[in-house]
This record gives structure tokens, C-alpha cells and sequence, in this order.
């Protein structure tokens, strides 16, 4: 692939990758700096670059989580930076901070629960992770495997997992708003 033909294929996919790199590490500025590098680093390797009919975004994805998780493994080795205790401490969302990567052209999340987002959001990040490549981006089991070079059997599980820890508190929610009726107690007492 030239270098025209990667610019404009990258360009396409600039907001979805933004919006996983958001995602995996909560922070605007660390997310740019991945996004930054794997673009990069796609840039380097674009000759190389076979289609095989799944598109530029599964291999952008695959970039994107290996910088991530490259990242990680050089900030547990390395001595910690004062940004880095910053940017832990500060995971929760700050006022003026960026709002979450969601996928605004899908969704209306001017009318999403806010409880809805946290849940989503205190999510594992391996959870979290294939719950976003999964339900925002679409992709399927077997690209999200090749992404997180894991078995598609992780990627069913953790989906599975995920899906499971949102609909325990989706019913937390559903009852707390009335939509649900309370369940009794376990002794039946209904107190």
C-alpha cells in the first residue's frame, strides 16, 4: 500500500481509534500519544500491509493494543513518572475532562444513563476492551481475537463476562428507578 492510499484509509478510521484508545487508558493526552504511535508505526509498516478483505481497522485495532499494552509493560518496569501517578489518580472523570469515546454517531448519549457509562467504564479493561471492539466498532469474534492475539474462546467469555457484570447492574439500575419492582429479601419476608 502507497503512502497516499494508507492516509486516506488511516484517516477514515482516526475517530474509532481515538475513541478505543480513550477508552483503554481514560486519559485525552496518554490517548492521543497511542494514537500518535500507532499511526505511526502503521505509517512504517504500511508496505507491508496485506487487505485480505477485513479493511485498514482490525490491523489499526491490533496496533493500538499492542502500544497499549507495551505501555504498561514499560511503566511496571520502569520508575514511575509524577504524570503517571497523576493519571491513575485522576482516573475518575474531572469536570472539564474530555467526555468518554462513545460512539456519538450510534448512540444518544445526551439520553444514556449516566450510571450506564460508569458501569461501562469500571468495566475490567479486558472486558471493557472486547465489549467496545464488539458492540461500538462490530467487529467480529474472530477479528477481536487476532486483535488481542487471544483464543476466539477468551473473546466469547470475556464478552460473556462483561455483558454479565453490566446486566447485574443494569437490574440495579432498573429497580432503583422503579422500572423493576424490588425483589423480597431471601427469607421471603419482603422487608
Amino acid at each position: 500500500m502507497d503512502r497516499d492510499e494508507f492516509e486516506v484509509l488511516a484517516l477514515e478510521n482516526l475517530d474509532a481509534v481515538y475513541r478505543m484508545a480513550m477508552q483503554l487508558c481514560r486519559h485525552p493526552d496518554t490517548a492521543s500519544d497511542l494514537v500518535q504511535e500507532t499511526y505511526l508505526k502503521a505509517l512504517r509498516a504500511a508496505a507491508s500491509f496485506e487487505e485480505r478483505g477485513r479493511g485498514i481497522r482490525p490491523w489499526l485495532f491490533k496496533i493500538l493494543h499492542n502500544a497499549f499494552y507495551s505501555r504498561i509493560a514499560k511503566e511496571q518496569r520502569g520508575p514511575t513518572a509524577v504524570d503517571g501517578l497523576q493519571m491513575h489518580a485522576s482516573a475518575a472523570r474531572q469536570p472539564d475532562a474530555a467526555p468518554p469515546a462513545w460512539d456519538l454517531a450510534s448512540l444518544d448519549w445526551e439520553h444514556v444513563d449516566d450510571r450506564l457509562k460508569t458501569a461501562i467504564e469500571e468495566l475490567n479493561v479486558e472486558y471493557r476492551e472486547v465489549l467496545l471492539l464488539w458492540g461500538v466498532e462490530g467487529m467480529k469474534y474472530r477479528e477481536i481475537a487476532e486483535i488481542l492475539g487471544v483464543p476466539i474462546g477468551t473473546v466469547m467469555s470475556r464478552l460473556h463476562r462483561a455483558r454479565g457484570i453490566l446486566a447485574a447492574k443494569l437490574v440495579d439500575l432498573a429497580q432503583e428507578t422503579g422500572v423493576l419492582p424490588n425483589e423480597p429479601d431471601q427469607e421471603g419476608t419482603g422487608e
